[in-house]
């Protein structure tokens, strides 16, 4: 195959070496949970942390890496769609740790066509070797659970369209998990950093126009493969050139996350054209894959046949914003249904109806797994059941606090019927201090849903939902540049609470506990909030 350019579209083209953080070193600046309510989550929580600064590393010397970058260390690769979600845990540190500079390698491995792969080397910077097409043929696969003959190219059928040209630089196996502009924005929400949104707009318009070169199906949806969700009960069905309900509803987003981008950046032309596709193709996926019979999404056969399986693949159509207000409470039934996805540890990654599922967990057959719990919740919340969001989150978190005071540490994913690590077979557990995307709930979940702490760094704003009547808060919290001490203390025999603040600068704070709320401007300094029935004073403090 021809040699091409890698990362053209992406500016930073090579690493500028300095010391990585050490934990024993930072711990006094990362933020600091309040929580008595639960202070053996705290406890997680650091745990999470010092977990997650073995696995901070810096680009090898004659690598092709150009940022350092936080890894699962899962193996001798970096993931793609691990590292999104590692990103999103990390932005609460920001700019302690490394943690949005991480996607900054697969920006500068992307080919000239566009494609980025789901596995890089750590070591090299190249993209993992049987995820390269160098046999150049049309889009195949080459590993799998379900494939006949693994290493050997797998055909993918184009129904309906013909196989695009040139042929893609990867397989279908490399390709998968769309989620950059979801991290992008997410790390935009706690920094306002346009500049950062600037420097990654082509990288991921180039993407986004290569997945829909090659992986649109004939019918207008996407197409994967065991990559989506390794040994799900879905993959055999989706061999050849299935389309998935994930990658199709992640390509919604993609698409309206994209146009979000160019508002803010000013490109006005951009904008329109793709929410335009991300209406039809939202319109596509309701009419082939939402069943009115079941009352759910499925998957479909590369022949347009509804694969019989029910998988939280179907819940990216609530964070694409896809379902209509009662298709999300048809899905939202489910996630109460203790026979499908209302499990005792929410939500199993495959329904407890199918045939599949395994109760210790079996990987993608019913384990609980820290990033699709997280793409449920923000679903949810998108649809205004933020309080199932939070149950969900909350349930998370005591879960993973339960397994690690048992076992010592943090897993890759969790048993769906008790409070174990998951296994991959009854005798194989998951991947141990595993931090890795599971640090999601003991840090993230923590703050937002126990805490109650959500950032809006482009409004200047950080809205507080109190999440507890015991003391709580967060000290060092940061955003926008901010470092924020916010404590709430217990309500006092009136029913009144004070929730005190110190910053070393301005931002708009809005609080509210128990129907009592209020708006107001923090300043430099230290301040006092007073809640009370209906009404919140605040009052500076010497």
């Amino acid at each position: 195959m021809e040699n091409h350019a890698r990362g053209a579209y992406f500016s930073k083209k090579r690493h500028a070496s300095a010391p990585l953080p050490v934990f024993t070193q930072e711990k006094e600046a990362l933020p600091l949970p309040v929580y008595e309510e639960h202070p053996e989550w705290v406890t997680l929580y650091w745990k999470a942390w010092e977990t997650a600064f073995r696995n901070f590393h810096e680009p090898a010397p004659a690598s092709s890496l150009v940022s350092p970058f936080i890894d699962a260390a899962f193996n001798e690769n970096i993931f793609l769609w691990d590292s999104c979600f590692m990103t999103m845990f990390c932005d609460v540190a920001r700019p302690l740790v490394p943690g949005i500079s991480t996607l900054d390698n697969f920006y500068a491995s992307q080919h000239s066509t566009g494609e980025i792969s789901r596995e890089i080397n750590r070591e090299t910077g190249s993209d993992f070797a049987p995820w390269q097409n160098t046999e150049d043929l049309p889009l195949f696969s080459r590993w799998g659970y379900s494939l006949p003959r693994r290493g050997e190219p797998f055909p993918i059928a184009y129904v309906g369209r013909p196989a695009p040209s040139p042929n893609p630089r990867l397989t279908l196996d490399g390709l998968n998990h769309p989620l950059l502009a979801w991290s992008e924005l997410e790390h935009y929400r706690w920094t306002a950093d346009r500049g950062r949104l600037a420097m990654v707009w082509e990288p991921l318009l180039h993407f986004y126009r290569a997945m829909q070169k090659y992986l649109r199906q004939g019918n207008g949806l996407y197409m994967t493969d065991w990559a989506s969700m390794d040994n799900s009960p879905r993959n055999k069905h989706l061999l050849g050139g299935g389309t998935g309900v994930d990658i199709s509803a992640e390509m919604v987003l993609f698409a309206r996350q994209l146009a979000e981008m160019a508002v803010i950046l000013g490109k006005t032309a951009e904008g329109p054209p793709l929410l335009a596709e991300a209406e039809e193709l939202s319109r596509i996926v309701n009419a082939l894959m939402w069943s009115e019979k079941e009352r759910f999404y499925f998957d479909l056969t590369k022949d347009g046949v509804r694969v019989p399986v029910r998988t939280v693949a179907a819940y990216w159509t609530l964070l694409a914003g896809i379902a209509s207000e009662s298709q999300a409470r048809d899905l939202v039934k489910e996630l109460r249904n203790p026979r499908t996805f209302g499990r005792l540890n929410p939500v199993p990654t495959c329904s407890a109806s199918e045939r599949g599922y395994k109760r210790y967990g079996g990987y993608w057959r019913g384990a609980v797994w820290a990033p699709t719990n997280t793409m449920v919740i923000r679903g949810l919340e998108k649809y205004g059941f933020g309080d199932l969001a939070a149950e969900i989150a909350i349930k998370h978190i005591r879960l993973v606090s339960d397994v690690r005071d048992s076992t010592g540490t943090i897993w890759e994913n969790y048993a769906p019927d008790s409070a174990r690590p998951g296994r991959i077979f009854r005798w194989m557990p998951v991947r141990r201090d595993f931090v890795g995307w599971s640090g999601i709930g003991p840090i993230l979940y923590l703050l937002e849903y126990a805490i109650g702490l959500r950032a809006s760094a482009p409004q200047n704003l950080l809205t507080w939902t109190i999440g507890s009547d015991q003391r709580c808060g967060c000290e060092r919290f940061r955003f926008a540049g901010h470092v924020v001490t916010l404590v709430a203390e217990p309500p006092g025999p009136a029913g009144d609470r004070i929730v005190r603040v110190r910053s070393d600068s301005e931002f708009r704070l809005s609080v509210s506990w128990r129907g009592q709320a209020g708006q107001f401007l923090v300043k430099r300094g230290e301040s006092e909030v007073l809640l009370q029935p209906r009404t919140a004073k605040q009052a500076g403090v010497s």
